[in-house]
């Protein structure tokens, strides 16, 4: 089954109102995602979009949603940067990020998605999943941490269990981050050169290198099975970062309608003094003015 394409406009493409009912502007421009951005016009796009999270924050915090965004892909594919743009304006008590370890040796004997289940959303947040329960289909699968069974099992019941999901109320969206070889390899030795990247380097991720065609076809095996149509998979084409960012913002905004709960401009009340007196500064310990 080949990857869904992103909506253009169709039935999954939100049309957002202001109080009143009057549309909104696009979210972005056609011509400001289609052209590689400079950095400047990048900033500029990424802090627009950035306030248009911010209501989407708001939105979802007074309707009671509950959100599950999954981010998956290659290694160094930008999953991580997207999500930090995405959590970067927001709340994190409305808006936080799953980035589970390695199961403990209890949790491996437990059902598979129970130690995901925790972590899923109550009314009024949005949970970004950076890699998910697809851990299964693609490096226990690829690197033999499970069983032919265990994985099978995995393709049978994951469409299920999504499916149940949906229809308790869960707005599930999932991202796949697709990037090319030749960038993949940039982007590992720009993290091999710069020590402040290197930590995101580990031992799997050279596997991966020298099991590339293994991954892709267990990529196209898990898109198979779970590509449904209550909760699609979202290709994000991730050789430019700039783009990649944007473009999956945009998409995110589309797919979740919202009004804008902007309050009001706030008057900041003048400070009440009380009688209070400070303390001598010199009864304080304050860190040495290196800077």
């Amino acid at each position: 089954m080949s990857p869904k394409k992103e909506p253009t406009g169709g039935k999954k493409a939100s049309k957002r109102t202001k109080k009143g009912g009057r549309p909104q502007k696009p979210v972005a421009t056609a011509s400001a995602l289609r052209t590689k951005p400079d950095k400047k016009k990048y900033n500029s796009e990424l802090n627009r979009l950035q306030t248009e999270l911010v209501k989407l924050q708001e939105w979802i915090k007074k309707e009671a949603l509950k959100v599950v965004v999954i981010f998956e892909g290659r290694d160094a594919a930008g999953k991580g940067g997207v999500i930090k743009r995405i959590t970067q304006r927001l709340n994190p008590r409305v808006c936080r990020v799953v980035a589970l370890a390695a199961p403990t040796e209890r949790e491996r004997t437990q059902w598979y998605f129970q130690r995901y289940v925790p972590h899923l959303p109550a009314a009024g947040e949005m949970v970004l999943f950076d890699r998910s329960w697809y851990n299964r289909a693609g490096v226990e699968r690829v690197m033999g941490f499970c069983t032919n069974e265990e994985y099978e099992e995995f393709l049978r019941t994951c469409p299920s269990f999504e499916r149940m999901l949906v229809r308790s109320g869960i707005i599930l969206i999932k991202y796949w981050f697709s990037v090319s070889d030749e960038e993949q390899e940039k982007r590992f030795r720009e993290r091999i050169r710069d020590t402040r990247k290197r930590w995101k380097l580990s031992p799997m991720d050279m596997e991966s290198r020298a099991r590339w065609a293994e991954y892709s076809k267990a990529k196209d095996e898990m898109f198979a099975y779970t590509d449904i149509k209550q909760a699609p998979w979202y290709v994000v084409d991730a050789d430019d970062k700039r783009r990649a960012r944007l473009n999956c913002i945009h998409h995110l905004l589309s797919m979740i309608p919202y009004e804008d709960l902007t309050p009001e401009p706030i008057k900041l009340p003048p400070r009440g003094g009380g009688g209070y007196v400070r303390p001598p500064i010199s009864d304080q310990t304050f860190i040495p003015e290196v800077y």
